[in-house]
């Protein structure tokens, strides 16, 4: 779980404009942490069946948007994925 101190420097980190909030980047910033922290979870709680349902759900969330990124801008999309380390 993203504190909100957390949440706003990922906000302020990756927004496009002073008030943006939702773009893509912003999303898939706050999705990457967010899959970051529950796979470190599934280190040492294997059997969290429970958890690992979100888990798939954030990823496939992150996917989409990143599909969409790719689909409208691909240079917005090669820039995100290289400062969040995601391999695509």
């Amino acid at each position: 779980m993203l504190t909100t101190a957390t949440k706003a420097q990922l906000v302020k980190n990756y927004q496009r404009a002073p008030t943006d909030t939702g773009s893509p980047e912003v999303q898939v910033a706050l999705l990457t942490t967010n899959i970051n922290t529950l796979s470190d979870h599934f280190k040492t709680h294997k059997k969290d069946h429970h958890s690992l349902r979100g888990l798939i759900k954030m990823v496939n969330r992150r996917r989409s948007l990143l599909d969409y990124l790719k689909r409208k801008n691909t240079g917005r999309y090669q820039n995100l994925i290289a400062k969040l380390g995601i391999r695509r």
